[in-house]
């Protein structure tokens, strides 16, 4: 077999095809969620705690002060942007919650295999002498 068709037999897989779909529709909604988290939750977490804008945290760790977090990136300055962090954290645990949902979801729409039934329980060694007897009975 030729390593061209090798390629193609592994490229046309529906494994492969469909891992491709999952990649291009996870890249959209990884932007669904983003939004969701920058433009819905981060704005009314920020207002809950005061007005704070998670996004423009930072810590200076250069001498010169700045007024903004933008002011000091364009100075190059030595900077920590835990907000950045905050909002990241914040965006994996909604991304992680919804997987877990449409997972559970999808999981219980999925038809419940039917159990294969259970083996009758062995006779009792009473009723299993007893059955000899009487075929050792009949055989007379």
């Amino acid at each position: 077999m030729s390593f061209i068709q090798e390629f193609k037999e592994f490229a046309v897989k529906g494994n492969v095809v469909d891992m491709a779909v999952g990649v291009i529709i996870g890249g959209a909604f990884g932007k669904i969620v983003s939004s969701l988290v920058n433009d819905v939750v981060m704005p009314i977490v920020g207002k809950l705690v005061g007005g704070v804008d998670f996004g423009q945290l930072y810590l200076n760790l250069g001498q010169q002060s700045f007024d903004t977090l933008e002011a000091a990136e364009k100075a190059g300055a030595p900077i920590v942007k835990y907000g950045a962090f905050i909002n990241a954290t914040i965006d994996f645990v909604i991304i992680a919650f919804v997987i877990f949902m449409a997972i559970k979801g999808m999981n219980s729409l999925k038809r419940k295999e039917d159990a294969p039934p259970a083996e009758a329980p062995a006779d009792p060694e009473d009723i299993v002498l007893l059955r000899e007897i009487r075929d050792a009975l009949k055989q007379r």
